[in-house]
């Protein structure tokens, strides 16, 4: 009898160490399957998202030189009518993350900076300038310089800028989606990510 009821024992330990194995390694399985889910889902968003506007300005440009003191100058001016095409894009190819699979976290170390791409076309009406102070290289310089700083100015305060944010968090979101259907953390910087919302917050 007590040998019948060892041999029982016997079998139960090794029937409850091999579901065990096979639960461990079924876990595993799950786990390195959702870290596979995960970062196909980041390959699947690192694109270029490009949002497009157009731009106008009427840029006058005007410049003095003194000749002989302040009584005498020499002239010259230049209307300007700039329509700048201009993009946003975020590379999200660039963004970078850590799988932390025992802890099943997510967490993304930096999102790219946009950039912005300004393509002005220049049109000059009324140039006029003096046989002293006549226009050169440097004054087309000036005046490009001068309304590219004009059309960032703009750009900033647009709402060409806003939509171009406003699509990156929309790719981001997916990936909280994903995480938290898993069950997993999703983490930015020191900054848990808890609904779709917290991106909103991010600088």
């Amino acid at each position: 009898m007590k040998r019948f009821l060892a041999g029982v024992l016997i079998t139960l330990a090794v029937v409850f160490i091999i579901r065990s194995c096979k639960d461990e390694k079924t876990s595993k399985a799950i786990l390195e399957e959702n870290s596979m889910l995960i970062q196909t889902q980041i390959e699947n968003v690192s694109k270029l998202i490009v949002t497009e506007g157009h731009f106008a300005e009427v840029y006058n440009y005007k410049d003095s030189k003194e000749l002989f003191g302040p009584l005498l100058t020499a002239d010259k001016k230049a209307l300007v009518v700039v329509n700048a095409a201009v993009s946003i894009s975020y590379d999200l190819s660039k963004v970078t993350f850590e799988l932390d699979e025992p802890n099943k976290t997510l967490k993304i170390t930096s999102i790219p900076e946009p950039e912005i791409k300004l393509n002005p076309d220049f049109e000059y009406y009324d140039v006029t300038a003096d046989y002293l102070n006549p226009f050169d290289a440097g004054d087309y310089n000036t005046i490009k310089r001068n309304v590219r700083n004009s059309l960032l100015k703009k750009v900033e305060a647009s709402t060409l800028k806003t939509n171009a944010q406003n699509r990156l968090l929309s790719e981001l979101q997916k990936i909280y989606v994903l995480t938290n259907s898993l069950g997993w953390n999703l983490v930015y910087g020191d900054r848990n990510i808890d609904s779709p919302s917290d991106f909103s917050i991010l600088p």
